[in-house]
């Protein structure tokens, strides 16, 4: 083989056959294995094991609808101005993914792999946790993974993700130290800041073995399930239009008043 030869086994077709991960689509997957089973064999190459396959599952469905967020109301908005494209609808609201909402599971996994990557095994966590919290908020920095705005004193999301994840053994390091960040960061605060659901999503992937970077697209997978189930409610019961008309309406009675005030 060339040093620049080209290489992929993510899948690959012939005339009557197509192959996905070295499997046979239709005689090895189709009607044998669950969405989220092909995901886990996409990102990882492999099939899971049972117990991988539950957790793996349970992680995409946490964040596939949480109401009328920013990024719901962008994919109606978008599908209101371009109806002939419902991939751009999805993907404007994808866009909204980041360090406010639904995309902090990247950030509290990369924190937790990093901490514990050449950490012995007998290394204390609580106190490994509570360095991470002074050093983040001595510079102002939020920690990830924890805190919510609506859930508290415990995100409810968390201690079923993290159930699920002993019940299968798979909760480790990682897990535990996403506790301990917890617990250290409300005693230095004296505030409510429990495990959120993305925190304990970035604990449990990086439990799982994979790599702090693919965690935000785990919560894009279930994320876009639930942007297209915002377009399939916008087409029964359209809401976007008057959305749009309320705003409008409102920002331009507001400017007016403003005007009259100022003379």
């Amino acid at each position: 083989m060339r040093a620049t030869d080209l290489v992929s086994g993510m899948g690959r077709s012939t005339p009557d056959r197509i192959w996905v991960q070295g499997r046979d689509l239709c005689r090895d997957l189709l009607g044998k294995v669950s969405l989220s089973d092909m995901a886990w064999l996409e990102i990882t190459g492999r099939e899971p094991t049972p117990g991988e396959s539950k957790v793996f599952d349970a992680l995409l469905v946490v964040l596939v609808e949480h109401g009328m967020t920013p990024m719901a109301i962008a994919t109606r908005l978008t599908y209101l101005g371009a109806p002939e494209s419902l991939q751009a609808a999805v993907a404007a609201g994808l866009c909204g993914m980041g360090t406010t909402f639904a995309g902090t599971a990247e950030g509290a996994a990369k924190l937790l792999q990093e901490a514990l990557r050449d950490a012995p095994a007998e290394a204390d966590l609580a106190e490994m946790a509570r360095g991470i919290v002074a050093e983040r908020f001595a510079r102002k920095a939020v920690v990830p993974g924890i805190g919510h705005p609506l859930h508290k004193p415990v995100d409810p999301r968390a201690p079923v993700l993290f159930a699920l994840a002993e019940e299968h053994h798979i909760a480790g390091r990682h897990v535990a130290l996403m506790q301990e960040v917890s617990r250290a960061a409300e005693a230095s605060s004296g505030k409510s800041l429990p495990v959120n659901a993305t925190g304990a999503l970035g604990a449990i992937a990086s439990d799982m073995g994979l790599d702090w970077r693919l965690c935000r697209g785990l919560a894009v997978i279930g994320r876009a399930v639930g942007l297209v189930g915002h377009i399939a409610e916008e087409l029964r019961q359209p809401i976007a239009r008057e959305v749009w008309l309320r705003v409008e309406e409102e920002t331009a009675r507001n400017a007016a008043k403003g005007e009259d005030e100022h003379g």
